[in-house]
């Protein structure tokens, strides 16, 4: 064999010997005590909550076997630690192990697991053909039903706050809400959401509806509604780039807000990608020497692309080659994939919680508008997605001034000076909060951050009514906004928590940026923008196919 023959082989992947020993010897002895306390009938119930029924604990066999699988995925998680790897390897290694093991597990087999053989006997059978139909409809559908479905309908008990489309064009819808209050602050505020999702996150109910939260304060909101092109649409929206959305949505729905509303300024949110879009696409108007925004707020947004936690494990330079061959020259990014996707990212909650409860023992999902709105999800231009994915993901392009361009001018977020509200959510695995706190060294206006606790979704959607969770920020004391050091863990060092949503703290941030208090109007839109349909209108009914 010649050397250039031997390079071609691949390298195992290898374990410390002394290390493997270890990890072999601690195997052995928890497998023989496993045997003893099993053969005395003395095996505790495994804390874990897939083997925490009373099924289990009533099935020596049983529990004995979930205590097996256990042990053995302690060892390969062990393993993999071990391994005589680069970081980013281990945590590729790491992903793999996790959906074996937990795909794996005896829970996820009717043969194996008690609970779904316990069920099947109680029903008479007919928990297994409740099952087998869920199945089949699931196979049908292309997708895991998360959540009883037919209980929820867009525009009927989700995304219910009144209002009016005042403009469209082939990429957004953009809606105006009505008012509650009978003044409202002069200047807007306008909503970005990702296009990743529907915009009704942010309006699932009026319980846990931050526009109808911000619309009560005294706001002017207007949300955007992304369009979600399909298979089959005409109009070239398929063919859409990164710089079409900032151009022609972004700042396009900035610039009606702001001739509806009659002011110079809006204020403007970004939600996670909506909050990558909308700071680029002010990055675009300020290359043409315009503000348009005069306070911004983003919601766990990724400015800087350095860390992207779980989901690096999806990028390398060979996947982004895939996706620019696919789709960077027109075609769709499906919304199902992207779905499936994330759900893996945590199989154990999202997938085989499911797969259980929906097939083995015949169960259907509770109602949760949460999970309604995770499971509709957008089909993205493919000349959008191929862009966005090598230009932030794979090479962190955004945050270095002028490396990308829009409409044929060089970005630069490090001239954006207006006031900023940063929120991170203390367990996103989406955007760590380290990563959205990163944006806080980019920007150049006053800065406040804010550390929310819970993940991607829970911490931002928390009113404050439910009393719940926590916040971080720095008080006066300690430095307030001006003190936001490289570190992020400096800067949770001087941080107090407070109790309940971060809401309020937001509003309060916000109101005098507001302008002053006037007459709330009488109608949406104006004579230029009149209303075209009721909110929520019809892009956001669209389901991706």
């Amino acid at each position: 064999m010649t050397a250039h023959q031997s390079a071609a082989w691949p390298v195992p992947v290898g374990v410390a010997p002394d290390v493997l020993a270890q990890i072999q010897a601690d195997f052995a002895r928890d497998w023989q005590r496993l045997m003893d306390d099993a053969r005395q009938g003395q095996l505790a119930a495994p804390t874990d909550r897939r083997f925490a029924g009373e099924a289990w604990r009533g099935s020596a066999q049983h529990l004995l076997m979930a205590h097996a699988y256990l042990l053995s995925a302690k060892a390969m998680e062990r393993m993999v630690d071990a391994a005589d790897v680069s970081d980013a390897l281990r945590a590729r290694l790491r992903f793999s192990v996790m959906q074996w093991v937990d795909a794996i597990a005896p829970s996820n087999f009717l043969a194996l697991n008690p609970e779904a053989q316990q069920s099947i006997v109680a029903s008479a059978g007919k928990a297994l053909d409740v099952g087998l139909s869920n199945l089949i409809a699931d196979l049908r559908k292309g997708r895991i039903s998360q959540t009883d479905e037919s209980q929820f309908e867009i525009g009927v008990n989700v995304a219910t706050t009144p209002g009016q489309v005042v403009y469209e064009n082939k990429l957004f819808q953009l809606i105006q809400y009505a008012p509650t209050t009978e003044r409202v602050h002069e200047r807007p505020l306008v909503i970005i959401p990702p296009n990743i999702n529907k915009f009704y996150i942010l309006d699932l109910q009026p319980a846990n509806s931050l526009v109808r939260h911000a619309v009560d304060a005294g706001l002017t909101v207007f949300m955007v509604s992304w369009r979600n092109p399909v298979a089959g649409d005409k109009d070239g929206t398929e063919h859409a780039s990164w710089s079409d959305y900032l151009d022609e949505a972004v700042l396009r729905a900035l610039a009606v807000a702001s001739e509806i509303s009659g002011q110079d300024q809006v204020n403007a949110l970004g939600f996670c990608v909506g909050g990558t879009m909308l700071a680029s696409a002010l990055a675009l108007a300020e290359a043409r020497g315009e503000q348009p925004v005069a306070a911004l707020t983003l919601l766990t947004a990724l400015l800087d692309f350095r860390d992207t936690g779980v989901l690096d494990v999806f990028v390398d330079e060979t996947h982004a080659l895939l996706r620019d061959r696919q789709l960077g020259g027109g075609g769709l990014m499906s919304g199902r994939e992207l779905a499936t996707t994330f759900s893996f990212l945590r199989p154990n909650e999202l997938v085989w919680n499911y797969v259980v409860g929906n097939y083995l023992k015949g169960q259907t999902p509770p109602a949760f508008d949460l999970l309604f709105w995770n499971a509709d999800g957008t089909n993205l231009p493919g000349p959008f997605f191929a862009w966005y994915f090598r230009n932030t993901y794979l090479e962190n392009n955004l945050k270095v001034p002028g490396r990308c361009t829009a409409a044929g001018l060089p970005l630069d977020l490090t001239r954006l000076s207006m006031p900023v509200y940063i929120y991170g959510s203390r367990e996103d695995h989406i955007v760590p909060w380290p990563s959205a706190y990163a944006s806080t060294q980019l920007l150049r206006g006053p800065r406040r951050f804010v550390l929310g606790a819970s993940g991607h979704i829970a911490g931002v959607i928390n009113p404050p009514a439910k009393q719940r969770r926590s916040y971080w920020v720095v008080g006066e004391e300690a430095g307030g906004d001006d003190y936001l050091p490289g570190d992020p863990v400096a800067w949770l060092g001087r941080a107090t928590e407070h109790a309940g949503s971060w809401w309020p703290d937001w509003l309060a941030w916000l109101a005098p940026h507001g302008g002053r208090l006037v007459k709330a109007p009488a109608k949406q839109g104006s004579k230029a923008y009149p209303p075209l349909e009721p909110a929520p209108g019809r892009y956001v009914k669209v389901r991706a196919m």
